[in-house]
């Protein structure tokens, strides 16, 4: 594995932390969406992240890291709020809004932002050492 494999991996860490935290914060933009395009209210959307390696025989491992194989819809049910003067209640006067809870929003957007600082903490000590080589070579 060379020093630029550890640029590759932490790259694509910041990448998906960085894709996460759009989607909560389209999570969050959306949280009082009665009514979307295709009917009904929003659906808090969560990334589905998985780990990318390939190994090769005569270069050993190549294309580490992690990868965002895809953005999945929550089915959990929306919350119902009782409110007879919206224009999306329903005959007994209940809305249906998002299944979006703010508090695991905000946790999440927590942990992202941790996992996306933590990536760039390794890609500076990796380029640190890349300079600190180059030092030596200079002798």
């Amino acid at each position: 594995m060379s020093l630029f494999d550890s640029f590759s991996i932490s790259s694509s860490g910041m990448k998906a932390q960085r894709l996460w935290l759009d989607l909560i914060s389209n999570n969050i933009a959306n949280i009082n969406t009665t009514r979307t395009a295709n009917g009904g209210p929003y659906r808090r959307q969560v990334p589905v992240f998985a780990q990318r390696l390939q190994e090769t025989m005569e270069n050993g491992i190549r294309e580490c890291g992690v990868v965002v194989t895809r953005v999945t819809e929550d089915n959990s049910p929306p919350r119902m709020e009782y409110d007879p003067s919206h224009p999306d209640a329903n005959e007994q006067g209940f809305v249906a809004y998002p299944n979006i809870n703010i508090v695991n929003e905000m946790v999440n957007m927590m942990i992202a932002s941790r996992a996306y600082e933590a990536n760039a903490t390794v890609l500076e000590s990796a380029k640190s050492m890349a300079l600190k080589a180059l030092e030596i070579g200079r002798g």
